[in-house]
């Protein structure tokens, strides 16, 4: 086994350092890392391209076999480096770590059945690896959440906008290109190829197998992040864009065939559904404006746990009984992911039945997507999204159109001025949506689906133009007393919301939720439900899920209290409260209610059981809408040549 390394003088290498020192120098000047930092990346490239190295065959299948599991993980942790800080880093589990280094050796494996020269197979992997994380590096600078598979597919819309954004490098960043730069010149010295290539072919396919259904088995209920960066340091990033690849992939549920649909139609596809005009502009008292606030991190933490505080947190919210259906519903998610709530209440569908973590708008999204938007299009009204902060976040500048809104409103065409701490109060919110709603025509009906942002977490800093005016007694959290503050500013927000449409003639109804109860001090969870955020029941675990909602009218309507529904269910609710055409999904879901009253991510509510339950331990009756909820679900998402038309009608 002979291998020989040496140093040999070379001109060239003075003019391959100069190009390389001047690239340096424009790091320094975009990054300002330490300066010393610049004559030792000199010492090190000049001596890395003056080293010769001479392998024979007999040592060329041991040098690979040290350069790919070393490059590897020199990889793993160099994308670690980039995306995170030190402290962010240390979050990540040894096992984790591990994970991602595997991960990393398949796809240098992989490479290397392809290329059979171990230098060139290290230096491609490393290249590909190390675009992904330097993507992910500017994604998240643009709209703060990862980038992941499902991402390519708006790849092209992307590069349509990356003009409008300034690209930045921070210090570690140009360590990190300083580092692959020393690192390909390593390598490249590293020219073996291997004459019989059917031995070493048979060895990296074979443990490329091995490393990818190890992985797979180890992380099969761990859940892809995508939310800020949860993704780089719950899982390491590489893995994490791996369980991307896997969440794009869902399979048909049990049951599912055509014949199963076809019955279902015959079951709930019956009657018709009045579109156009005729069923919009003829009887406007029948085409109420509808409103739909979707509150940021509003809830009602009550539900967790008992607490009091100095003052009464929402008296109006409390006092709202008039013309109101008022109740608590289930969120599939927790402290973030917002569009997944938007989601549920605009589709009808349900987290229940995609893979956990994932985010819809990101992922799942097909170019006609069925929801209480298009059908509402189809019944005549205007449709308006409203969302004061910036188009980009969850992509919602391209979903929406998809959805069928015909005005999108964002940041910009709020008035910036007013914030609480960084975000658009509510108030100047709603003045928003009161102003689009004076500028419609006549007897225009109108759809309004407006996201808020000024409760939106974190709640530790502290703010000249916010002041907190309620506190918990007897306890002091102030990321909670922020928190609470918050929520009753949204409350008398909301009250001048419904006086301006109580005095208005034409009919309105608004819908109000949560999206989501926030994330909040880790020691307040054990304070408020003596446990924590660990070792709860399913019962006390869908409590950190529920979140108020009212529906409530401007004209004579029944007033009714409901003990737990779910968002899925809303919209629904409010068509039928509105007393408009319903499609066949829609009778589906308003049946289904009756037997299942609730569902989300985490379970559903048994009736007959008096309690949760996960989905998969419901039985009789319930086990059986769930399950032609789920065919249906898969139909409309997944099925694209056999979606029914009967359920599904898009835009006509």
């Amino acid at each position: 086994m002979k291998m020989s390394i040496k140093f040999e003088f070379q001109k060239e290498n003075l003019v391959r350092l100069c190009i390389a020192m001047i690239l340096a120098a424009v790091l320094y000047g975009k990054a300002r890392y330490a300066l010393w930092v610049l004559p030792v990346f000199g010492a090190l490239y000049f001596l890395v391209k003056s080293l010769a190295v001479e392998t024979g065959q007999r040592a060329a299948a041991a040098v690979t076999a040290v350069a790919l599991p070393v490059s590897a993980v020199f990889t793993a942790y160099l994308v670690q480096y980039l995306l995170l800080d030190a402290e962010l880093r240390a979050k990540i589990t040894r096992e984790k770590m591990w994970l991602n280094i595997v991960c990393c050796l398949v796809v240098f494996l992989v490479a290397q059945v392809f290329v059979n020269n171990t230098g060139l197979t290290c230096m491609t992997a490393h290249l590909f690896l190390m675009t992904l994380a330097g993507i992910n590096y500017f994604v998240y600078l643009f709209r703060a959440n990862e980038f992941i598979f499902s991402d390519l597919k708006s790849i092209q819309t992307g590069l349509s906008v990356a003009g409008n954004y300034e690209f930045t490098l921070d210090v570690r960043a140009a360590y990190v290109l300083l580092c692959m730069t020393l690192y390909i010149a390593l390598v490249r010295k590293l020219c073996i190829c291997f004459s019989h290539r059917i031995p070493m072919t048979a060895v990296c396919l074979s443990l490329a197998v091995l490393g990818a259904v190890y992985v797979g088995e180890r992380s099969r209920n761990v859940v892809t992040e995508t939310w800020e960066q949860k993704g780089s340091y719950r899982n390491g990033y590489i893995l994490n864009f791996v369980l991307s690849v896997r969440d794009c992939f869902v399979s048909a549920p049990e049951g599912y065939t055509a014949d199963a649909v076809k019955a279902l139609e015959e079951r709930f596809g019956g009657g018709e559904v009045e579109t156009g005009a005729a069923a919009g502009a003829d009887d406007a008292e029948k085409n109420p404006t509808i409103i739909v606030v979707m509150s940021e991190s509003y809830a009602d933490l009550g539900v967790v746990g008992d607490f009091s505080t100095n003052t009464d947190l929402t008296p109006f919210y409390d006092s709202l009984t008039e013309n109101t259906m008022k109740g608590y519903a289930l969120s599939s998610v927790f402290g973030a992911k917002t569009p997944n709530s938007e989601w549920e209440f605009m589709t009808g569908n349900s987290m229940a039945f995609l893979p956990g973590g994932s985010v819809v708008y990101q992922q799942y999204m097909t170019k006609e997507p069925v929801s209480v938007v298009s059908h509402l299009k189809n019944l005549g009204y205007t449709c308006v999204a409203m969302h004061p902060y910036y188009e980009t976040g969850w992509s919602r500048n391209t979903v929406y159109p998809r959805l069928g809104f015909d005005e999108s409103y964002f940041i910009e065409d709020f008035d910036e001025t007013k914030l609480l701490r960084e975000y658009v109060t509510d108030r100047e919110f709603y003045e928003k949506i009161i102003d689009r709603f004076e500028r419609k025509r006549p007897n225009e009906p109108m759809f309004v689906m407006g996201i808020s942002m000024q409760n939106h977490g974190g709640y530790t800093e502290r703010y000249d133009n916010f002041d907190e005016q309620v506190r918990m007694v007897g306890i002091n959290y102030p990321d909670v007393n922020q928190y609470l503050s918050l929520v009753h500013e949204s409350d008398a927000a909301l009250a001048y919301l419904i006086s301006y449409f109580e005095q208005v003639d034409e009919p309105v109804e608004i819908v109000f939720f949560g999206d989501h109860q926030p994330s909040l001090s880790s020691s307040f969870y054990p304070y408020l439900n003596g446990k924590g955020l660990s070792g709860l029941t399913l019962d006390e675990l869908e409590n950190l899920y529920t979140v108020p909602f009212f529906i409530w009218t401007n004209y004579e309507s029944d007033e009714s209290e409901v003990e737990i529904a779910s968002l899925n269910y809303l919209s629904v609710m409010a068509l039928e409260r509105a007393d408009l055409p319903l499609t066949g999904y829609h009778r589906f879901l308003s049946k289904m209610r009756e037997a299942v009253p609730a569902i989300n991510s985490r379970g559903y509510y048994s009736k007959s059981a008096g309690r949760f339950l996960h989905t998969e331990d419901a039985a009789g009756e319930e086990a059986q809408w769930i399950s032609d909820y789920e065919i249906l679900q898969y139909n409309n998402m997944f099925d694209r040549k056999g979606k029914s038309e009967v359920f599904f009608p898009y835009i006509d």
